[in-house]
């Protein structure tokens, strides 16, 4: 795909500074100015000041300047305005006021340095005489890369026209009525825009290395606050990834994830469409009823039609 890196995304929240401090014990180096970067990615976050929470920007990785010609060319089809830099392709979606920008870039490299745990199971005792690796971690958890963002749209269609036949994301899988799982790169998911009666970020979700590091990251920010927790620990039937949901001080959810479904071959993946508990998750505790209908959606409504920008 001429697409291949989901690079950064800004986001927009009230007030900045405890979201920045948030972010800070949730693994992200700080870069200062509300800039956050990742281990792999390098900076993948910016916080900005905006009425309500709200994604404002993200930027996406392309190989070269034909891309971007057939990104502009697409936008323009479908009735969208584009502007066309030297290195860059830039339109805002007009629903979610969302500003994309495609430029060329190198992909983002991930060493496999990490781990590689083989856990004991029946019949097949690979660790023997030893306790169990992830026991002695004690560094902090640190997102090796930006995953995905989800955000509400209240025209669908329109918002699925602009990333589908504007940009050029591909359909992974779509939960029926509700929306779709949207990539850019080779990860099964880097956006899902879902149907919602107001525009807003329901969440970013934030690579770590396996299912101990989504624990112990969740852990930590629990012990710090407990009000924090929203959904976790779990596993996702779309996507298969191992998941738990925080709450930033905006409201915005940040999810640590483990273990993506990853699509190298177009046609050896065949996109579903699902329903009732498997588009939620696969196992684990119950969502609760915040995760669905954000406790703030009221003050969403009433803010949905503030300028945009």
């Amino acid at each position: 795909m001429s697409l291949h890196t989901l690079r950064h995304i800004a986001l927009g929240v009230p007030d900045p500074t405890p979201v920045a401090e948030f972010y800070t014990e949730f693994g992200l180096h700080p870069l200062g100015q509300g800039r956050f970067a990742t281990l792999d990615g390098g900076e993948q976050l910016r916080l900005v000041t905006r009425p309500t929470r709200r994604l404002v920007a993200m930027t996406i990785g392309a190989d070269n300047q034909d891309d971007l010609g057939r990104v502009a060319s697409s936008l323009h089809a479908q009735g969208f305005t584009a502007e066309r830099q030297e290195a860059s392709v830039s339109a805002v979606e007009p629903v979610t006021g969302v500003t994309v920008r495609v430029e060329i870039a190198a992909p983002i490299k991930q060493s496999d340095d990490g781990p590689l745990v083989e856990p004991n199971a029946p019949g097949r005792p690979l660790r023997v005489n030893a306790r169990a690796e992830a026991l002695s971690r004690t560094a902090p958890v640190t997102p090796r890369k930006l995953g995905h963002v989800v955000v509400g749209s209240t025209d669908l269609a329109t918002s699925m026209r602009f990333f589908i036949d504007g940009i050029g994301f591909k359909v992974s899988d779509s939960i029926k009525d509700r929306g779709s799982f949207l990539r850019c790169s080779t990860d099964h998911h880097n956006l899902l825009v879902q149907n919602t009666p107001a525009t807003f970020v329901h969440h970013s979700s934030w690579q770590v290395e396996d299912v101990d590091e989504v624990g112990r990251g969740a852990a930590a920010m629990l012990e710090a606050d407990p009000a924090r927790h929203v959904w976790g620990l779990g596993r996702h039937h779309v996507g298969s990834n191992f998941f738990w949901y925080l709450r930033d001080p905006s409201g915005t959810f940040a999810e640590y994830y483990s273990d993506l479904d990853v699509i190298v071959d177009d046609d050896l993946w065949k996109p579903e469409v699902f329903s009732g508990r498997n588009a939620l998750y696969h196992w684990g505790p119950p969502p609760p009823p915040s995760f669905i209908r954000p406790d703030d959606l009221a003050e969403l409504m009433t803010g949905a039609h503030q300028p945009r920008g």
